[in-house]
C-alpha cells in the first residue's frame, strides 16, 4: 500500500530558544539530498536572539521526487506530505504560544520552493518567508487557486538569472503571485551567480527577522 503521508514521522530538529522563551520563531527547510543538517549552518549568519528555530527533515532527504515544476501530481503523495510537514511544525509553533505573525519560513533551493508553496497553500500573515534560488510549486497552468490572504507578510526571494535548478521566469511569476496575494515581496536577481546563497540574502533575512521582534 502507497504511504500517502511519507514524511509524517521524520525527525524534526529544534535549538535555539524554547518556545516557551521565544519571542519568535524559523523554519529552516532543506534542499534536495541535503537533510536538515544541511540547513542548519545558516544560523551561523542568521542567528537572531529571540528565536527558535525548527527544522524538518523529509523522507530519504527529498521532499518530492520531480523537478518543481513538474506537473504536481507527479510528485504526489510526497508534495502533498511536505506541506502537511511543515503545516505539524508551523501547529507546534502556534501550540506553544508563538502567533503566525511572528513564525517566519525560509528555505534553499527545494526547501525554497516548498516555503514558498506553504505560504501560497495556507496564507495567512506570516512574519515573512525566504526562498533562496526557490519558486511556487507546479506545472504551467497550475498556479492558480491562490487567495488573497498573506496581509502583508514580507516575502523575499533571492535567486541567480543562471540557476540551473530554477528558471528565471518562474522566480517573476511567483513573486507577482505572491504580490496579488497580499504579500510585500523583494526580488533580488544575482548576475552569474549559480545554485549557491550569498551574503546579500543573509543580510536581509536577519533584517526581516529583526523587524518580526519590534
Amino acid at each position: 500500500m502507497l504511504n500517502t503521508h511519507p514524511h509524517e514521522n521524520t525527525t524534526v530538529f529544534q535549538t535555539g530558544l524554547e518556545l516557551y522563551e521565544a519571542k519568535a520563531a524559523m523554519i529552516l527547510i532543506h534542499g534536495r539530498g541535503g537533510g536538515a543538517q544541511s540547513i542548519l549552518p545558516l544560523l551561523t549568519h542568521i542567528n537572531v536572539q529571540g528565536y527558535a528555530f525548527f527544522a524538518p527533515s523529509a523522507q530519504d532527504n527529498t521532499w518530492y521526487p520531480e523537478r518543481f515544476i513538474a506537473p504536481r501530481e507527479q510528485n504526489e503523495p510526497f508534495l502533498s506530505s511536505a506541506l502537511r510537514k511543515v503545516d505539524s511544525v508551523v501547529n507546534t509553533i502556534l501550540e506553544g504560544g508563538v502567533s503566525a505573525q511572528r513564525i517566519m519560513l525560509l528555505g534553499f533551493s527545494q526547501g525554497g520552493c516548498l516555503a514558498l508553496e506553504y505560504v501560497a497553500r495556507y496564507p495567512r500573515r506570516y512574519g515573512g518567508a525566504v526562498a533562496l534560488s526557490g519558486g511556487l510549486i507546479g506545472a504551467e497552468g497550475e498556479l492558480v487557486g491562490y487567495q488573497p490572504e498573506l496581509d502583508g507578510t514580507p516575502i523575499y526571494l533571492g535567486c541567480s538569472d543562471v540557476d540551473s535548478h530554477i528558471p528565471i521566469a518562474r522566480v517573476h511569476e511567483s513573486a507577482s503571485i505572491l504580490e496579488e496575494m497580499g504579500g510585500r515581496v523583494k526580488k533580488q536577481i544575482f548576475p552569474g551567480l549559480g545554485h549557491t546563497i550569498n551574503t546579500v540574502e543573509m543580510a536581509i533575512t536577519r533584517k526581516m527577522m529583526e523587524n518580526v521582534l519590534t
